[in-house]
C-alpha cells in the first residue's frame, strides 16, 4: 500500500478552512501530573517499527484468491484453554496495577481486548508516537470507550503517554479519565457514549476516499454496543460507499454491564447480520495473537467492501474469578492483598 497519505481526519478539505487540533505539547502544562509527556517506547517483541509504514502484501492480491474473503471461511472460535504469552501477561499486570492505584476502572472489558489492541499497535496500525497528528497515520477509534484502560496501557507502552500519566488514571489532576478524550496523544476522538464509534469511523474513511488519502481506519466495537441502532445505520452507509479502507472489529465477549449479551440484545446470527449489511466478515479467537495477525494481514477481506472481524473473547480474561462474571464489569477499591492475588493469577502461579 502506498505510504504517502496526504491528509488528516482533523484537517479541512482542500480549499476550505476548518478547526485545527489542540497542540499536544500544551495539554498538561497546567496540571501537576505530566499527563501527556511522551516517553520512549518500552523494549518489546514487535514485528514492526511504528514509525514506518509497512506495506500490506494482501493489498495487491485479488480478493478472490485470498483465503477467508467471505463470511465464516476463517472461523477460529475463542478457546477456553488458550495460553497467554509473557507479553499479554505483562500488559494485564499493568492494567491491574493501574486499577489498584486508581481504585476504580472497567477491568473486565479491558482484559478481554488486550490481544486485539496488542496486535493492532504491534503489527497493524501505522503511526509515529513522536508525531501523533501525522496526517499519514492510520486512524483508530475505541468505540467501547469504557475499555480505555487497556488502550492507555498500550499508549504508554508505545511512548504516547508517560508512566506518571498512566498511573494518574481517573485522578482529578490527571488527564486519562474513565473514557478516552481526543486531546490524549494517540486518541482520535472522545468515546464512551456507546454506538457512535462506527459512524465516526465511516466519516473518516469516506473523507480519506474523497481526499484520495491512503491511510486506513479501524474501529473496535463492543458486542453489547451492537444493540444500538446507530451501529447499523453506520454499517449501511459503510457498505453503500464501498469503504474497503474501513475495518471494524468486535470484542465479542458475550457479556455487557448486567448480564448475557444474547439475552439482552439477541445478536445472533451475528456474522450473518453483518454480511447482510454488506460487510466482508470473518471470525477469530480474540486471544490468539497469531490468528489475529493472520486475519489483519489480509485486509481488505474483499475489495469494495468494509471488513469486519468478530473476535471471540472472554470478559475478564486472565483472572479466573473474573472471567464471564458481570460483577467484574467495573471494579473499585482493590486492596494490596487482592492485587497480589490477581498478579499470581495472571502469572499462572495461583493454586
Amino acid at each position: 500500500m502506498n505510504s504517502s497519505r496526504p491528509t488528516s481526519s482533523a484537517a479541512a478539505l482542500p480549499g476550505t478552512t476548518g478547526p485545527t487540533r489542540r497542540p499536544y505539547a500544551a495539554i498538561s502544562c497546567e496540571r501537576p501530573s505530566p499527563c501527556c509527556a511522551r516517553t520512549r517506547p518500552d523494549p518489546q517483541p514487535s514485528r514492526r517499527d511504528g514509525r514506518t509504514a509497512r506495506p500490506n502484501p494482501a493489498a495487491t492480491q485479488p480478493a478472490a484468491s485470498r483465503p477467508g474473503s467471505e463470511t465464516g471461511t476463517r472461523d477460529s472460535r475463542q478457546r477456553e484453554d488458550a495460553t497467554l504469552d509473557q507479553r499479554s501477561r505483562e500488559l494485564r499486570k499493568t492494567i491491574i496495577e493501574v486499577l489498584h492505584a486508581a481504585g476504580r476502572g472497567h477491568v473486565g472489558p479491558s482484559l478481554s481486548l488486550v490481544e486485539i489492541l496488542r496486535v493492532l499497535y504491534d503489527s497493524v496500525l501505522r503511526y509515529d508516537p513522536a508525531r501523533p497528528d501525522d496526517p499519514n497515520r492510520d486512524r483508530f477509534i475505541l468505540s467501547k470507550g469504557h475499555g480505555c484502560l487497556a488502550q492507555y496501557v498500550l499508549l504508554k507502552d508505545k511512548g504516547f503517554v508517560s508512566k506518571d500519566a498512566l498511573f494518574g488514571f481517573c485522578r482529578y489532576d490527571g488527564c486519562l479519565g474513565g473514557h478516552p478524550t481526543g486531546d490524549i496523544p494517540g486518541v482520535e476522538m472522545a468515546t464512551g457514549s456507546l454506538g457512535h464509534g462506527l459512524s465516526l469511523a465511516v466519516g473518516m474513511a469516506l473523507a480519506a476516499r474523497i481526499n484520495r488519502a491512503a491511510h486506513r481506519v479501524f474501529v473496535l466495537l463492543g458486542d453489547g454496543e451492537c444493540g444500538e441502532g446507530t451501529i447499523w445505520e453506520a454499517a449501511m452507509g459503510a457498505a453503500k460507499h464501498g469503504l474497503d479502507n474501513l475495518t471494524a472489529l468486535v470484542d465479542y465477549n458475550k457479556l455487557q454491564s448486567y448480564g448475557d449479551t444474547e439475552a439482552v440484545s439477541g445478536l445472533e446470527p451475528f456474522a450473518a447480520k453483518w454480511a447482510s449489511f454488506g460487510f466482508a466478515v470473518r471470525e477469530t479467537d480474540g486471544h490468539d495473537v497469531a490468528e489475529l495477525e493472520a486475519n489483519l494481514a489480509e485486509l481488505p477481506f474483499t475489495r469494495g467492501k468494509p471488513s469486519l472481524l468478530i473476535c471471540h473473547t472472554v470478559k475478564g480474561k486472565g483472572l479466573p474469578f473474573a472471567e464471564h462474571n458481570p460483577k467484574w464489569h467495573h471494579k473499585t477499591k482493590v486492596t494490596d492483598e487482592e492485587l497480589a492475588d490477581m498478579v499470581c493469577c495472571i502469572e499462572g502461579r495461583h493454586a
